[in-house]
Order: structure tokens, then sequence, then C-alpha cells
């Protein structure tokens, strides 16, 4: 099973406000330690968390940029980007902190997690990328105009069957789409139908079987932070690989690169990718543990799950030659200074492939080491 949110849901306005603050403070100073916390409610965003940086950012301007952009720009949604109140609670990063980082140290302690898989063509699951494919295809609707009727919320679940370790079919998809009261509830499910499900899922994977239900509660009129408080570091499966990967039980959202939790993960899911995408095994999962202040990880490990062409411990071996997995190295390689951050926080943060850890140009120079 794999869910995905779309960008008017209030965790994901979270998730943007906080990655959108990280990129401003990247952009004015690459240097800048980012450590924040959003809450979004009824006609409110609280930004809280740490900071050490040598620039000034406009935070109520930021938090009511990524709210308009997202869509939130009427007051009868109860939530808008020119009413809403920002308030704010930052404090300098702690010193102790600030000794670890600038050794060369680990800026969290956390367990990272990447992997990647032949399933789709992305090396992701089927199940997460298609429910990141129907709600990025709602919001493409309503941002063009083609569905004006909908609001900025909403939610996907996907659910798939396997036979003998592979995809077969989509077993349900459970849509929940967020709209202006005067749309009747037959016209949305059938346009819903028609115009993202049946164009975003491959025909091959819906079968007469496949259950497909569009607001199976009824009317989805009141939503955004006005229905339901939005916080950040809530959809962290959903930010991965949906529940048939793992998780390390981190949020990414609002955290600049030195924290491992964050860096570590692209790190390890680019790792997971190459190994896949070499034909080395079908699939793979990577861990890595970092602890704070500490220059070197704790722990590694790779796992291909029977699947594996070459014995693992080779695999192991030359990945540790060709990939940084330290986290000073790890930004440099991946070149994670820059303000890239905002566009990862909703519709996934891997198997999209503008991001530098999906980057497969080295893929030729990695198979010479086999």
């Amino acid at each position: 099973m794999a869910e995905s949110v779309t960008e008017g849901h209030p965790d994901k306005i979270a998730d943007q406000i906080a990655d959108a603050l990280l990129d401003e403070f990247l952009r004015k100073d690459p240097y800048s330690k980012v450590s924040l916390e959003i809450m979004v409610t009824t006609g409110l965003v609280i930004v809280g968390g740490e900071l050490s940086t040598d620039t000034y950012v406009d935070i109520p301007k930021v938090v009511r940029g990524v709210v308009k952009d997202i869509g939130y720009t009427k007051p009868e949604l109860g939530f808008d980007a020119d009413t809403c109140a920002v308030i704010t609670s930052i404090d300098e990063q702690s010193p102790e902190i600030a000794l670890g980082v600038s050794r060369e140290g680990a800026g969290d302690t956390a367990i990272v997690v990447g992997y990647a898989t032949l399933e789709a063509p992305n090396f992701m699951p089927w199940s997460i990328t298609l429910a990141h494919r129907l709600t990025r295809r709602l919001a493409d609707l309503r941002k063009t105009g083609s569905m004006p009727f909908l609001r900025p919320d909403g939610k996907v679940l996907i659910s798939m069957v396997y036979e003998d370790g592979k995809p077969s079919f989509v077993k349900d998809v459970v849509m929940y789409v967020h709209h202006d009261p005067d749309v009747s509830l037959q016209n949305l499910r059938e346009m819903i139908v028609e115009e993202v499900i049946r164009k975003e899922i491959p025909q091959e994977f819906m079968k007469e079987n496949t259950s497909v239900k569009v607001n199976p509660t009824g009317r989805f009129v009141i939503g955004g932070p006005v229905a339901d408080t939005g916080l950040t570091g809530r959809k962290i499966v959903s930010d991965a690989y949906g529940d048939i990967g793992f998780s390390g039980g981190s949020a990414f959202s609002g955290k600049d690169p030195s924290k491992t939790d964050r860096s570590g993960s692209y790190i390890a899911r680019m790792i997971a990718k190459y190994v896949v995408a070499s034909d080395l095994a079908q699939k793979c999962v990577v861990q890595i543990g970092y602890a704070f202040g500490l220059s070197e990880p704790v722990a590694f490990d790779l796992e291909t799950f029977g699947t594996e062409k070459v014995d693992k411990e080779v695999i192991k071996e030359k990945v540790l030659e060709f990939f940084p997995i330290r986290p000073s190295d790890i930004i440099d390689f991946l070149d994670l200074r820059k303000p890239i951050y905002r566009q990862t926080a909703c519709y996934g943060h891997f198997g999209r492939e503008k991001f530098p850890w999906e980057d497969l140009s080295r893929l030729e120079e990695f198979r010479e080491l086999f």
C-alpha cells in the first residue's frame, strides 16, 4: 500500500513552508544551519526551531508566498495567505550541536534507509509512484483551471496485489478530493475517474475487480488547516517509499543538509538506485547509522533479498569505494548547499529525476568496478 497527499494537505503545507524557508536561508548563506518545525491550523502558522545564519529572511513573507502558491487565496477556505497570522519562535542553534557539526560530525543521530527496485521505470515501487501521480495530477488540473471546482486539499491510497514478488494489479484506489460546494458528487466522481485515475494508472494494472472509490464518505468541502492541524514530518513514509520500503523514522523537511537524517537518506537512495540500475540486483535496501558529532557512520549495511547477481559483500565493498557516506563528504558530493528543497516537500523525495541523488550519469563508471 502507499499513500500520497496533495500540496494543500495541512501536513504538506507545513513541510513546504519549512523547506521554502530553508531554501531562502541557503540562497543567502549556503552554510546556514536550519532546523525548523511548522504548525498550521485555522488562520494561523507557527514557525519554531533553531537557526544559525549570517543572513536575514522575512519569514512571514515566505510563509504567505507558499500558502498563496499552494492555492489558499480565498477567505471562504478558512485559511488564506493574506489573513493568516504568522507567529515565530526561533532560537540560535545550540552551541554544543554547532561544535559537533563544525568538526564535520553528523548533525544528528539517525538511522537512514535507501531503497530501489526494478518495478517502475523510476526504480521505485509502483504503489507509491501511482499514488504520487494521482495527487500531482489533481494539483495540475486545479492550477491550470481544467477543474476549477477543485480545492487544494486531498489524499490518495493505493493498494496493489503482488504475485511471485512482482506487482500484478491495483486492488484499490481511494481518493479524497477537496472541492467547491456547488459541484455535484456524481459529476465530481465521474470526472476524477476519467481525467485522473484512467489517465495516470496504466491499463494493465486496472482489472475488473479493481475497487475505485472517490470521496466515499460524501462531500469534502471543508478541508485544509481549518479542518485539520498540519505539522512538519508527519508523512515520512509517503515522502519515501510507501509501506513496501523501509523507514529510518526521521523526517526530512526543514532540516539543512548537515542533518544526516536528510543527507544520509539521499545518499542511501542513490546507492540503492545504482546497485539496481547496474543490474547487480533486482531490489536493494541500504541502511546507514549516524551518531551526533561523529564524522564516520556507526554502521552500514546493504540487503538485496536474494536477487543479487554478484556477491553482496563484493557489492558492499565497491559501493563504499565509490560513494561517500561521511556527513561532510555527502554534502559536497551531492552539492546539497543549494536551495533545492521546497520542490522535495511534496510528491515524494525519491523517484524524480530533478534531484541530484537520482542522477545516474556516473553509472558506467560504477559498472566498471565490477
